[in-house]
């Protein structure tokens, strides 16, 4: 199994699957990692590579990339596609509170998570996950997913799919105003779904009166949910450390 791996350089996600991956005698032939350098097309077509592998990499390759390996250019994809393509499958899933998610392996084409699909799996989502614990688990997922999934393909005994268009939905990168909530406003489990999904980045806040007249932006980074209620329990006021929500509300529940 001679492969090129395509993995973002700060990406958890990637890191996870590329170290299982080393970990079971299965090392790539080269390793890019920044996509923000480019990408030497004649140093791929010298490793004569089977396949290329290409695990949230920050960059869409071009045609005349995905098309050097023998076999294609493998995507690994946080959702079951062709539900939640695009740039924030975990998040998304989260916050339409899915209860079942997972990763599919695809032959990338030109158009966004749009390739034949070559396999997937499953994953159930239970109410204490989060984006974190959701990445390691999904990557993890997708380990095995390659390690099973690809000799299989590369041996012709897994024929890709293509994938149903009428089922396709689309993610979109979250911003900063998308994390921003209203604790008297905004319903309990919205607020619950948004701390699960959109910590650490964007990072979810709401925005205080003080009695002074001033504002407080706080963080909002854990909570529960519990008989349509939402139960704060970590947060960081800014300028200063994360800290329990009982340890917050005893230092400013004067103030507010």
């Amino acid at each position: 199994m001679k492969y090129v791996f395509f993995g973002g350089q700060e990406s958890e996600f990637a890191q996870i699957i590329l170290d299982r991956l080393i970990k079971a005698d299965k090392k790539p032939a080269a390793v890019i990692r920044n996509a923000k350098l480019p990408i030497d097309e004649n140093y791929l077509k010298s490793l004569s590579a089977d396949f290329f592998l290409v695990a949230s990499f920050a960059k869409i390759l071009k045609k005349e990339i995905i098309s050097i390996a023998k076999r294609g250019t493998v995507g690994v994809h946080p959702s079951l596609l062709p539900k939640y393509r695009g740039a924030s499958p975990i998040q998304s899933a989260l916050l339409n509170n899915e209860k079942e998610t997972g990763t599919t392996l695809f032959l990338i084409d030109e158009k966004v998570d749009h390739g034949p699909t070559i396999g997937s799996g499953k994953l159930k989502i239970k109410d204490g996950d989060n984006y974190t614990s959701l990445i390691e688990n999904l990557a993890e997922l997708s380990a095995d997913l390659v390690l099973n999934l690809i000799p299989k393909w590369l041996n012709n005994e897994i024929h890709p799919k293509i994938q149903s268009e009428s089922k396709a939905t689309y993610t979109k990168k979250f911003a900063a105003d998308d994390a921003a909530v209203d604790l008297k406003m905004d319903s309990p489990e919205n607020i619950w779904l948004k701390i699960r999904a959109l910590n650490p980045e964007p990072g979810v806040f709401t925005i205080l009166k003080l009695k002074n007249g001033k504002d407080l932006r706080l963080k909002l980074l854990e909570a529960d949910f519990q008989k349509n209620s939402l139960i704060l329990k970590k947060v960081q006021p800014e300028g200063k450390k994360i800290m329990e929500f009982k340890d917050f509300l005893n230092g400013y529940e004067k103030n507010i």
